[in-house]
């Protein structure tokens, strides 16, 4: 008898014990988070060989060219950035936000407070005017925290229809160490050659900035979450500073630009036309960049196109704002499991 009163009781736990199993799997369920519409490779290659053909000078940002360049090189490089955009997508949704439009966010709460972000900046020249000045650097940081935090001047120039979704991120940064290197190079080209001669310091605590003169007409270019850290960061040119000579591109928005892809933000036009998204679905769709000062509105794929956020083209003065989907998806990034919760640490 008590044998057999001990072989139902561990049958009873058996039973239990699947059940709690299966539980565990159906609340843990994410088969919402749809992924269908992930991409990494764009058509950014072939855009800028159209710019050189018909001789612009137009300067663009160059993050989506150098991640098709990793891509090619690292093949494992592509399942690395679908694990951290399947993670942001089912962290948004365990929090009771539907995770709509196969991908996009919803503004959603977290506890992570205020988040600050130590900034190691390596200036590396050849003369003295690359060599930039710390009036500059300290501008540019204020420039940058001024735009991540929502304060900056231009923030009433937003219209109406897209006031209500102006976000201040809650993301601070703070300079922790400049670092000067004279090199007789003059310009630096977009292999990634100025990092590997000046490697990051502590690149999973510290957002590393190379501020450098770069061939080509570029203004910047950026690596995003699931790099490998002996590259990770962002190189701009040493003109977009506050008070450099690169205008319309001087007032320090290029580095905003080129932060927001390192903290996982796309180009508002998902660099595929209007059959592409940036994955957040209060910023609307776009088939392509925007430059200058566009009138508003702008009307593309049916859209009025957001053509003062970070993530466009236009002119410095004419960029002014992160959306509340985009401050989800970039705070999303730092959360347990996330590609930099190491930041918090």
């Amino acid at each position: 008898m008590r044998k057999m009163i001990l072989s139902f009781a561990a049958l009873a736990l058996l039973f239990t014990s699947c059940n709690e199993d299966q539980n565990s799997i159906n609340n843990n369920d994410q088969s919402k988070v749809d992924m269908s519409d992930f991409y990494v490779y764009t058509d950014a290659d072939l855009d800028e060989a159209n710019k050189v053909a018909s001789n612009s000078k137009l300067k663009t940002c160059y993050s989506m060219v150098n991640l098709n360049r990793m891509l090619n090189e690292d093949p494992s490089l592509e399942q690395k950035m679908y694990d951290v955009e399947y993670h942001t997508r089912a962290s948004i949704y365990s929090k009771g936000k539907p995770v709509k439009g196969g991908g996009g966010t919803d503004p959603v709460p977290d506890d992570l407070g205020v988040i600050n972000i130590p900034v190691n900046i390596h200036v590396v020249y050849s003369n003295s005017q690359q060599n930039v000045s710390d009036n500059q650097i300290n501008a540019q940081m204020t420039v940058l925290n001024d735009d991540f935090r929502a304060s900056n001047n231009d923030i009433n120039q937003v219209p109406s229809a897209f006031s209500g979704l102006v976000a201040d991120s809650e993301i601070n940064f703070t300079l922790a160490n400049t670092f000067r290197y004279s090199n007789a190079t003059s310009a630096w080209s977009t292999n990634d050659a100025v990092k590997a001669a000046y490697p990051p310091v502590s690149p999973s605590t510290h957002l590393n900035i190379w501020v450098c003169n770069i061939s080509g007409g570029i203004l910047g270019y950026a690596q995003f979450p699931g790099g490998p850290s002996a590259t990770d960061g962002v190189v701009v040119l040493y003109s977009s500073l506050p008070g450099g000579s690169a205008a319309p591109y001087n007032e320090g928005r290029t580095l905003t630009h080129e932060v927001g892809h390192y903290l996982n933000l796309r180009h508002i036009w998902g660099d595929g036309r209007c059959n592409r998204d940036d994955f957040v679905t209060d910023t609307p769709s776009s088939d392509g960049a925007n430059y200058g000062c566009p009138s508003y509105p702008t009307v593309n794929c049916r859209t009025t196109d957001m053509t003062m956020n970070y993530m466009d083209y236009v002119d410095d003065s004419c960029m002014y704002m992160f959306s509340d989907g985009q401050k989800s998806r970039m705070r999303t990034i730092f959360e347990a499991g996330g590609s930099r919760e190491s930041m918090l640490n």
